[in-house]
């Protein structure tokens, strides 16, 4: 591929109704795209950009740390979960007053929405660190080590220096404890170590998912510059509400005075209330599909190739190494983050660089994401946890495969809508093999199995409790199509079924 300048297009109105970009828009929304393989193309992105790397770090291999690391673990494991919590944010802004504030010392980009926020989050990150800034991200939960949710340059940061940051903070936490009506939950806890972690380091920016929510989450004790809301759609109800607005009331906590905010595509009434909530603090806001959006996409070799309209131009040939129209949504919403960073439609008309944004998205990786961990057959693990999820999921499986029959892994929580993720994996499911991780939240499988025989019907479903034995059975189902007819196997329902199972094929 060679080499050039793109000369930028003339600025677009978004209220003309002649404008093509919406009309670029509103089909890659509406239609299913006629895609193509452009196997030369995103081999050479991807030799500019390096190969992904699933960055999830193993066990610490000297015995001591592992030891120190497992007694960090088994000291936040004596607090709230993060199912557990009390709506405030009273006990962590004690906590980062005692700490001296360290989040006020460097911007940050902060993220909520339903799905797609870490994925948004480490596209955020690599883009951000392709232009040579230091970051931190904070993201959750971790596919294997509690380590993944602390992130320097791109990378998770040590076993080493995960236990000295939770050290160097203990006295403090025991303080706050000591005068507040409850503990400081797990989720708190790991908040403060971030913020404190990224103050240390220091960062240039930081960028930061919230755990649930966002008005009272733990994470909203930063003032973000920049506020982003992937798609919402209905999880955690019982705590952020029932319907796609109330829970947006919870989400439009993190819009701060005067920020930038950058919406997905929202439900028309979750928007109508991001909207007045930017009004009222008057934040500026830019909408995916009138001021930024994807513009094409093609199925390529290990990914996607995408053309983005950011806030500042139009960016073609952006390979992505990730699969699923979703995923080329997030790329645009990170994009314009980036951007909005950046004063990019504001303080400054040009687009960013394109080649380096071009190396940064090439670089991109998500563990756990439609990741494929094992060949022959196909093993696939995907951390959709929702219905919402599932239905992407399920989407990107059929664009991104070729799979002649697809067994399906599932565990679950127990207190997720499994009903509905089993119903939007139903059509592409061959049989589905119920099983439960190790988790104290996991869902029985007899339970989890009879809710899949309404689903699938009897015959369809066969139940393995040990996670071990239901990926071994799936291969084996899978295998029976023969070694070139293209069986697989899809593990997904949780992210701690995911990162058990990527253990167990090897990876980590």
């Amino acid at each position: 591929m060679s080499e050039r300048s793109d000369p930028q297009p003339d600025p677009i109105d978004p209220t003309d109704p002649t404008d093509p970009f919406e009309e670029i828009i509103a089909a890659e929304t509406d239609r299913d795209p006629d895609l193509a393989v452009i196997e030369a193309g995103s081999r050479t992105l991807r030799a500019q950009g390096g190969a992904p790397q699933a960055d999830v770090p193993t066990r610490p291999t000297d015995p001591a740390v592992d030891k120190a690391l497992r007694d960090v673990e088994a000291g936040l494991a004596t607090r709230w979960g993060e199912t557990k919590l009390d709506p405030s944010v009273t006990r962590i802004a004690a906590l980062m007053d005692v700490l001296g504030e360290p989040q006020r010392s460097y911007p940050s980009i902060h993220i909520t929405g339903t799905n797609g926020k870490t994925s948004t989050a480490r596209m955020i990150e690599a883009v951000l660190g392709a232009f040579e800034l230091r970051t931190g991200r904070y993201t959750s939960p971790h596919v294997q080590s509690i380590t993944e949710r602390i992130s320097l340059d791109g990378a998770p940061i040590s076993a080493e220096r995960f236990i000295e940051t939770y050290e160097d903070i203990k006295p403090y936490v025991e303080m706050v404890d000591a005068g507040q009506e409850y503990r400081l939950s797990f989720f708190e806890v790991l908040t403060g170590m971030a913020y404190a972690a990224f103050a240390d380091a220091p960062v240039d920016v930081a960028v930061v998912e919230v755990g649930m929510g966002g008005t009272w989450d733990a994470t909203n004790v930063i003032d973000g510059d920049v506020a982003v809301v992937t798609p919402i759609d209905l999880d955690h109800t019982d705590r952020l509400g029932t319907t796609p607005a109330e829970i947006a009331v919870e989400k439009g906590g993190i819009v701060k005075q005067d920020a930038t905010v950058i919406l997905a595509q929202q439900p028309v009434d979750a928007a109508q209330v991001l909207l007045k909530k930017a009004v009222e603090v008057d934040a500026t806001v830019a909408r995916e599909g009138l001021e930024f959006g994807v513009v094409s996409r093609q199925v390529a070799v290990g990914g996607q190739m995408l053309t983005l309209r950011g806030l500042g131009g139009e960016y073609p040939e952006v390979y992505l190494p990730l699969h699923g129209p979703y995923q080329a949504h997030n790329a645009a919403v990170a994009l314009a983050a980036v951007e909005a960073f950046f004063g990019v439609g504001s303080q400054r008309p040009e687009p960013l660089d394109i080649d380096t944004v071009r190396k940064a998205f090439a670089a991109v990786s998500s563990p756990g994401r439609l990741e494929v961990v094992r060949r022959s057959p196909t093993v696939v693990l995907d951390a959709a946890h929702n219905p919402a999820g599932a239905r992407a999921t399920a989407e990107a499986v059929g664009e991104a495969f070729d799979f002649s029959r697809l067994i399906g892994v599932v565990g679950a929580s127990g207190d997720k809508n499994v009903r509905g993720v089993l119903e939007a994996f139903e059509p592409i499911f061959a049989e589905v093999v119920i099983t439960q991780n190790s988790s104290h939240r996991a869902m029985d499988a007899d339970e989890l199995a009879g809710i899949a025989v309404e689903v699938f019907g009897e015959e369809r479903v066969q139940v393995e409790p040990r996670l071990p034995d239901a990926l071994e059975a799936a291969i084996t189902l899978a295998e029976e199509e023969g070694e070139f007819a293209g069986g697989g196997v899809l593990v997904t329902g949780s992210v701690i079924t995911v990162g058990e199972a990527r253990l167990l094929l090897g990876k980590g």
